[in-house]
């Protein structure tokens, strides 16, 4: 099949078949204006590869939504952050139909019987199209920097609108299949969260844990130390320290090309504190530095700067160490096993701790002293092992939906550039 006929993107604008909009200054909208709750903004750190990253979104008022309602999105619109990762944008779903363009965006809207604007949006997450964007925006400057000449710019490809939408049709199955996964992972990852807080924070432990154990869970004592003013008979207040070792990462540039181990970033670690190994850089290493930096199944590894906190765990063997501002934190028996760690460190409590704690004005940072200092309450050993086997089967139907996720991103990215270039011949009809 011949490649597809390409438009530059100012003919539709120029033809009124397009419109750019640009967020909207600070003078019009100050940072004082932002609110707890409201409509949602799309700002640029919440613009993903074609959808939203939706963790650490601000909100405005209705008043102030209805003062700059020119601003306000319309599902089928596509939003661009104009510094940064400019290869990056959102595709606006009916999900988000009615939210906010913040003031570092650019705002894509098609009204034209030859665009199919969700085709569109898989155009530009190709990895042509990002290279493009890349070398468009970078000349000279220490920061990327997307303006309204540059998008004008860009050639959409542009088969006939039924062909667009078939393949649209088939690269939103792979998405939907993905986004199914996603919903089963966020249902999976917070019954473990609940089961770690309903033993170990509410006390509220089973019949079946309590026989196990061999102790009553519902009677209580005073504990010496603690931080609440009881706990369950036969726990104790001890110190993280008391059973960890930690270390601080190892300081070397990375690599592409598969020489030596992984090197682990914070990056690496997503939101679900699953590490996504196969981003990953290499990192050449000495076989010393490599034994002494080596990551192992069960290891805890902390973010200890800007976001210090953020824990991901090490579920698999892998080759790999682990970068400086890391800081890895091991058992060093098996009084605490590896899932009671890692939910006890990604707990909302030690999260307050460790913000608490952290020094710095303006980017924080947590030592490897702080991070292992902290108090919590020690359960009795048999109930940490019924913990560490529940939770252990929640991962394991975890990390086979994140395959599952890899694969069919892989699938979809590998067709993307073949449909999008006419190489797979779709009938019209």
């Amino acid at each position: 099949m011949a490649a597809f006929p390409r438009i530059p993107m100012g003919e539709f604008i120029a033809a009124g078949e397009a419109e750019l909009k640009t967020g909207p200054f600070g003078t019009q909208l100050k940072a004082s204006e932002y609110t707890e709750e409201g409509t949602p903004v799309i700002n640029v750190r919440n613009i993903g590869m074609g959808s939203i990253k939706a963790d650490k979104l601000e909100f405005i008022s209705d008043a102030t939504r209805d003062r700059l309602s020119s601003h306000l999105l319309r599902s089928g619109d596509i939003v661009f952050g104009r510094k940064g990762a400019v290869e990056r944008h959102v595709f606006i779903r009916k999900e988000q139909d009615g939210w906010f363009q913040g003031s570092d965006c650019l705002r894509l809207r098609f009204n034209s019987p030859r665009i199919e604007p969700l085709f569109a949006s898989y155009f530009f997450i190709t990895e042509q199209h990002q290279r493009w964007m890349m070398n468009q925006c970078s000349h000279g400057a220490t920061m990327s920097s997307l303006n309204q000449d540059i998008l004008e710019r860009i050639d959409l490809p542009c088969p006939p609108l039924p062909v667009q939408r078939r393949i649209a049709g088939i690269l939103s199955a792979y998405d939907e299949l993905m986004e199914n996964s996603q919903r089963r992972i966020r249902l999976l990852e917070a019954m473990a969260r609940a089961l770690y807080r309903q033993w170990f924070v509410h006390f509220r432990i089973p019949d079946f844990a309590k026989a196990s154990s061999g102790r009553p869970g519902h009677e209580k004592i005073q504990g010496e130390g603690a931080q609440r003013s009881d706990i369950p008979q036969g726990w104790e207040v001890r110190k993280l320290a008391d059973f960890v070792t930690t270390k601080y990462g190892y300081t070397e540039s990375t690599n592409v090309e598969p020489v030596g181990p992984k090197y682990l970033r914070g990056m690496d670690i997503n939101k679900t504190s699953f590490i996504d190994w196969s981003e990953v850089p290499y990192c050449p290493i000495s076989p010393e530095d490599h034994e002494a930096y080596r990551l192992r199944v069960g290891d805890v590894v902390v973010i200890r700067m800007a976001d210090p906190g953020k824990v991901g765990i090490v579920e698999k063997e892998v080759d790999a160490v682990f970068a400086s501002y890391l800081i890895r934190v091991a058992p060093k028996d098996n009084r605490l096993s590896p899932y009671f760690l890692f939910y006890l460190m990604e707990s909302a409590e030690y999260y307050a701790y460790i913000t608490g704690a952290s020094s710095g004005t303006t980017r924080k940072s947590a030592s490897a002293g702080v991070i292992a200092d902290y108090q919590f309450v020690l359960p009795p050993q048999k109930l940490v092992e019924q913990f560490e086997g529940r939770v252990s089967e929640i991962r394991s139907l975890l990390t086979t939906l994140l395959r599952q996720i890899v694969n069919l991103r892989r699938t979809r990215d590998l067709l993307l550039p073949r449909l999008m270039s006419g190489q797979v011949n779709l009938p019209e009809n």
